[in-house]
């Protein structure tokens, strides 16, 4: 298989699985302590966790008002139009209290988009398929990319790294990694890989003790993940994915600073620099190996 046709059927694989990733992106990013969501902010039930950004009942009675609007004819004398006015019902104070179609419409998406998710998880996966070739870790990055993803997008609404997330993740990538060890012309070690997950959980759990407040302890799990995908290419992608997540968080809260949208104290979502730096060091790493 070429180059060319690798990048896209992995850029493909991508789209697709970002564009399933907002409903999921939805129910998860709620404040801590609060269950996950069950219904859309027009109070519809939600089925599932993977799908695109609109509730299916909100979009139906969407497109029924719509149709209606087509369907009714155009009033051009003032006469017609005053005697159908005075042949509507009144407005009673219950149908006050329903939204209107325009704030109605409001709640037929989720956040984030669908078509942001999938370009972000589309790119993270071209990304990898150019710096890894066929190798057999591939898959294993593919599979776990739009997890990141996920948790970033997370993690930017609330400020929230769930445990249903971090956790299988980090197992995922033991596991996923431990087959690819077993397949011929692998790039990495598993055994540093689980020693990178180790070690670099256990940097983060330091952190989380000295300052509480600026590091979070779903950075600590998350870490573990991103400890072994790293861990896979050697000590030095490790240090080099980590100093990368820190660069880019300090990049970003240092801009926020300069834009007056954030004091020195600020709290700011360390996920999405977590993942990012991973990602940079894995594809430099990949890259290398």
């Amino acid at each position: 298989m070429s180059m060319g046709v690798l990048v896209l059927l992995a850029a493909l694989w991508g789209a697709v699985a970002g564009a399933l990733l907002p409903r999921a992106a939805y129910r998860f990013a709620v404040p801590e302590g609060e269950p996950w969501r069950r219904w859309c902010p027009a109070g519809h039930a939600i089925r599932g966790w993977l799908g695109g950004a609109r509730c299916g009942q909100c979009a139906g009675g969407a497109k029924d008002r719509a149709r209606a609007e087509v369907r009714q004819p155009m009033r051009t004398d003032g006469e017609e139009r005053t005697r159908a006015d005075a042949e509507e019902p009144a407005l009673t104070e219950t149908d006050a209290e329903q939204p209107a179609p325009a704030e109605a419409e409001t709640h037929t998406s989720y956040l984030p988009s669908a078509l942001l998710l999938a370009t972000v998880t589309a790119l993270a996966c071209a990304a990898l398929a150019t710096a890894t070739g066929t190798r057999p870790e591939l898959g294993v990055w593919l599979l776990l990319a739009p997890a990141g993803v996920l948790l970033a997008a997370v993690d930017l609404r609330v400020q929230r790294l769930p445990d249903p997330l971090t956790l299988p993740l980090a197992a995922a990538a033991l596991g996923l990694l431990g087959v690819a060890a077993l397949v011929p012309e692998h790039a990495g070690h598993w055994a540093t890989a689980l020693y990178g997950a180790l070690a670099l959980g256990a940097g983060y759990f330091v952190l989380f003790l000295i300052n509480p407040s600026g590091m979070g302890f779903g950075d600590v799990k998350l870490a573990l993940g991103m400890g072994a995908v790293l861990g896979w290419y050697g000590w030095p992608t490790v240090l080099l994915g980590t100093f990368a997540g820190f660069l880019l968080g300090a990049l970003y809260g240092g801009a926020l600073v300069v834009a007056r949208r954030a004091g020195r104290r600020t709290h700011i979502p360390f996920g999405p620099f977590l993942v990012a730096g991973a990602l940079a060091g894995l594809l430099i790493g990949a890259y290398a190996a």
